[in-house]
């Protein structure tokens, strides 16, 4: 395999996201998006040679100085059009103990096939959740709770490896302990 890059394409970051999954979240906006869903919540994240390009290391350095983030949430663009960068965050991250979400406008099966990006399959392997298929404008509703649009699933991705078959990830209120001194 060849090495990992080092730097990533990004339309911009979030580092205090409530909306990109659950708990307090950094949002991670890669830069890249061929899907051009009609009415894309990001559509200036759509072409492919936009955005900043950064180092890795440094958007995990900006991540880690945030004791209370509690997960990163891989977003776009299209997260799996960048997949060895996306890969190459995800393992640092994965690494520190950060819970990841991936949002993407392809369907779990043909990513975990292979077929979007070689990488795919290990870019899920470090995720634990997938929100999957393209935002549909006519299936939005704003009563729907981390995607966009009905025809898109929440994947349980730990769950779905081990069943060998979708399953879908279900809301848990899990709420940090409060330390002993409160």
């Amino acid at each position: 395999m060849s090495e990992l890059p080092d730097t990533i394409r990004l339309f911009g970051t979030v580092g205090d996201s409530i909306v990109d999954g659950p708990g307090l979240r950094f949002s991670v906006f890669v830069q890249g998006c061929s899907h051009a869903c009609p009415g894309c919540h990001n559509p200036e994240s759509q072409p492919a040679c936009g955005g900043t390009v950064r180092p890795i290391e440094d958007i995990v350095a900006e991540i880690s100085a945030n004791p209370l983030v509690q997960g990163v949430t891989l977003t776009g663009g299209e997260p799996f059009e960048q997949c060895a960068a996306c890969l190459a965050l995800a393992r640092r991250l994965k690494a520190r103990g950060y819970n990841i979400w991936a949002y993407s406008g392809y369907l779990y099966e043909d990513l975990v096939s292979g077929m979007v990006d070689p990488l795919a399959p290990e870019l899920l392997a470090c995720c634990d959740v997938l929100v999957d298929g393209p935002f549909v404008k006519a299936l939005n509703s704003y009563d729907l709770k981390w995607r966009g649009s009905s025809n898109q699933r929440i994947v349980d991705l730990a769950a779905t490896r081990e069943r060998n078959e979708v399953v879908l990830w279900e809301s848990r209120d899990d709420f940090p302990e409060p330390p002993a001194a409160w």
